[in-house]
C-alpha cells in the first residue's frame, strides 16, 4: 500500500516511521510511505505557505496554491486524498478497515488554522479527526492514521490475528492481558487464565471486554442491547462459578 503524506515537518514523519512495525513494514516494501513538502509548490523566493484568512480572525491559513500544485503533483487516479483536522469524522476503526482496502492514501497534514476551505471542497475526499482536542499540527494525526491503517495490510503484524482481537475490531474493547509470574506482589492472576479450558478462558475473555466497554465507552453499546443482556449473562455466570 502506498501512502503519501503532505507535510511542512516532513523529517518530524520520517522519525516516527522509520522505527519498529511500520519501519519493518516499508523495509519488506509491504508499505510505500513518500513525504511531500508544499514548500516545493510555492514561486516565491520566501516559500511562503500561509496568509492572513479573509474576514479577521486568529492566526494563519495555509495557501491554496501550493497545496493545490501538491496534490496535484502526488495523486494518482486510485488516490484517495484524506484530510487531518479537528473538525473531520472521528477516526474509528471501521473507517481503518474502510481505508485499508484502498491502494493509495494521500495524507494532508494541516498547519496553523488549517487549509482554505476551496482545497477542502474540490480536491479532498474525506476530513477526518482522531478526537476532540486540537494538537498543534496534523503530522501525529496522519502517523496515527498511518499506523492504524497499515495494521490491516496482510503482513504486516507478525500474528495474522493480532489485529483482530484488540479493542475496537469488532466494538468491543479489549480484555485484560496478563503474563508470568503467575503472583506478583500478591497479585494473581485470574484462575481462569490458568485452568487450561480454552472455551472457558475464550467466555472469560469476552465477558471481560463486554465489562470494560461498558466501564469506558458505553456509548458503543447504545445501538447493540443485545450484547448488555449477553453482559449480564456472563456476570452472573462468572460471580456463581469462579
Amino acid at each position: 500500500m502506498i501512502f503519501k503524506i503532505i507535510s511542512i515537518l516532513p523529517e518530524m514523519l520520517e522519525k516516527v516511521m522509520e522505527t519498529s512495525i511500520i519501519g519493518r513494514a516499508v523495509e519488506k516494501e509491504l508499505l510505500k510511505i513518500d513525504y511531500v513538502n508544499p514548500r516545493d509548490y510555492t514561486t516565491d523566493k520566501h516559500k511562503k505557505i500561509d496568509d492572513y484568512p479573509f474576514g479577521g480572525g486568529p492566526g494563519m491559513l495555509m495557501k491554496p496554491e501550493p497545496m493545490h500544485r501538491a496534490i496535484e503533483a502526488n495523486k494518482s487516479e486510485e488516490v484517495k486524498v484524506i484530510y487531518m483536522a479537528p473538525s473531520g469524522k472521528l477516526l474509528n476503526q471501521k473507517i481503518v478497515r474502510e481505508l485499508s482496502l484502498e491502494k493509495e492514501l494521500l495524507i494532508i497534514a494541516g498547519h496553523y488554522e488549517g487549509l482554505d476551505q476551496r482545497i477542502i471542497d474540490h480536491y479532498v475526499d474525506e476530513v477526518i479527526s482522531i478526537g476532540d482536542y486540537v494538537v498543534t499540527g496534523g503530522e501525529l494525526p496522519a502517523a496515527i492514521l498511518v499506523d492504524a491503517v497499515s495494521r490491516m495490510i496482510p503482513g504486516v503484524l507478525g500474528n495474522k490475528n493480532s489485529g483482530i482481537s484488540e479493542s475496537h475490531y469488532d466494538i468491543l474493547l479489549e480484555h485484560p492481558q496478563y503474563t508470568r509470574p503467575r503472583i506478583y506482589e500478591g497479585m494473581s492472576v485470574p484462575e481462569v487464565l490458568l485452568s487450561g479450558n480454552h472455551q472457558m478462558i475464550e467466555k472469560w475473555q469476552r465477558y471481560k471486554s463486554l465489562e470494560l466497554t461498558i466501564q469506558n465507552r458505553p456509548d458503543l453499546l447504545t445501538q447493540h442491547p443485545d450484547l448488555v443482556k449477553e453482559f449480564e449473562e456472563l456476570e452472573f455466570f462468572f460471580k456463581n462459578n469462579y
